[in-house]
């Protein structure tokens, strides 16, 4: 049981950690932009390390991949429900990009 709690306190200092570092990255990128001293491309960095940024990629991956596997099985199942359902992914994936 000690160990079980010992185990968990570590975690939960890490993951404290973690979050304060963001904090902080915040900060500085708020104190920037109050000071206009931020530049559009200083800011890619910030922006592809967000976690929103990664689930985004990861969406648009496996929507890719459900296209291409509704692209190679299209003349195996002849289906219209099918090929609307690949061209609205394919949409989506457009509109995003």
């Amino acid at each position: 049981m000690a160990a079980d709690k010992n185990a968990l306190a570590r975690a939960l200092n890490s993951s404290i950690k973690d979050l304060q570092q963001g904090i902080d990255r915040h900060c500085v990128l708020i104190s920037s932009i109050m000071a206009n001293q931020v530049e559009i491309q200083d800011l890619k960095p910030f922006l592809d390390g967000c976690p929103s940024k990664a689930r985004e990629l990861a969406l648009k991956k496996a929507i890719k991949d459900a296209v291409d596997t509704l692209e190679d099985t299209r003349k195996a199942f002849k289906s219209k429900q099918l090929e609307m359902l690949r061209k609205r992914l394919t949409q989506v994936l457009v509109n995003v990009e």
